[in-house]
């Protein structure tokens, strides 16, 4: 790229931060133009806190001539902030989901999905452990993949892992869900440490999703996963020729069973005054990937936004793809409530063609 890209945002909530902070650790590669917030006391605070002008509507920001805008809402705000950057014919990264229902989903895909202006924030898939992993999926290490199972995230960020190793696009699916509740304890929430954790009910959703020709995703969700530091982070991709289980791919190869493992190469240990940060992986002795933000320090969570935020960049400078195009991002959350309804209804819900696909 010929310069830092040039992006707004709309919101000044904790997730918009997050591309904030990107800007500030990769200025060479990106800037904010403009924060759109409430009101002026809000824009007072982000410009403080963070050194980025702050406005407090969607045009003064416009009027900073960002290349696109990151819309980081609430659910049930963001189709209208969609539209109306649409509207001005302005690019926009939307975060995730687009539009809380299924309705809302079809009326935005109505509006603006063929301007081809609407990307969608599903970075999962470039953080480096599972960007290792669907590099090797797409080598064919483990032959044709035909199920994954994920306790890590939610709903529709699950999803999109799932489809993403089974190179599932808009292909009909079959979705089974149940909820069941158990005593856990919360050591860690959104809001910090807890001083004195209890058991206390938590949901569990258990899921199926069937997309046929055999290939199968297990979704496995408790209550405050994400924050939970009792609770592990599980992936499993199983092929025709092996599988792999986190860190450690089992296959056949040349008649024989082999386990190796993807090695991080990590600085920051004991003596090592590299930084603190993840550098590659490989496996059998190669490299499978490469964190293009070295140097930086960035948690694996931060290279993923960083790295679609540079994505973007690159597809409005028409120097790259479509990083997530918003076809993708509505899939998702289609899969996603159909989880949720069929835990309400105890019954199976057929996710079919949708105005998207």
């Amino acid at each position: 790229m010929s310069g830092p890209v040039r992006f707004a945002v709309v919101g000044s909530g904790w997730r918009s931060q997050f591309h904030i902070r990107m800007a500030k650790a990769l200025p060479e590669r990106l800037q904010v133009v403009a924060v759109v917030t409430l009101n002026a006391a809000e824009a007072e605070r982000i410009t403080s806190t963070w050194g980025v002008p702050a406005v407090t509507s969607i045009d003064e920001a416009l009027a900073a001539r960002p290349e696109f805008v990151v819309a980081a809402v609430s659910w049930p705000a963001m189709p209208g902030v969609v539209r109306q950057l649409v509207a001005a014919g302005v690019p926009v990264y939307a975060e995730t989901p687009p539009a809380p229902e299924l309705e809302g989903l079809r009326a935005l895909w109505d509006e603006v999905g063929a301007s081809g202006l609407v990307q969608v924030g599903e970075q999962y898939t470039l953080m480096p452990g599972h960007a290792s992993r669907l590099e090797l999926v797409r080598q064919g290490v483990v032959g044709r993949p035909n199920s994954v199972e994920i306790a890590s995230t939610h709903l529709y960020h699950a999803v999109s892992l799932v489809r993403s190793f089974l190179d599932v696009d808009m292909d009909e699916v079959t979705v089974n869900a149940r909820a069941f509740r158990a005593p856990l304890a919360d050591p860690l929430t959104f809001d910090g440490w807890v001083p004195d954790p209890q058991p206390q009910p938590r949901t569990t959703t258990i899921a199926t999703l069937d997309f046929g020709d055999g290939r199968l995703g297990l979704y496995d969700f408790v209550e405050n996963q994400w924050w939970n530091p009792l609770l592990a982070r599980r992936i499993v991709v199983r092929g025709s020729l092996g599988e792999i289980v986190d860190d450690t791919v089992t296959r056949l190869t040349d008649g024989a069973v082999v386990t190796s493992p993807i090695v991080y190469r990590r600085t920051g240990v004991d003596m090592n005054l590299e930084g603190n940060e993840v550098v590659h992986t490989s496996f059998d002795g190669r490299v499978v990937y490469r964190n293009p933000w070295t140097g930086t320090r960035l948690s694996e969570d931060d290279i993923a936004v960083a790295s679609l935020l540079t994505a973007v960049g690159a597809w409005v400078r028409d120097e790259g793809p479509e990083p997530y195009p918003l076809a993708q991002g509505c899939q998702d959350h289609a899969i996603g409530l159909a989880i949720e309804e069929s835990v309400r209804t105890g019954s199976d819900v057929r996710v079919a063609k949708e105005v998207w696909a």
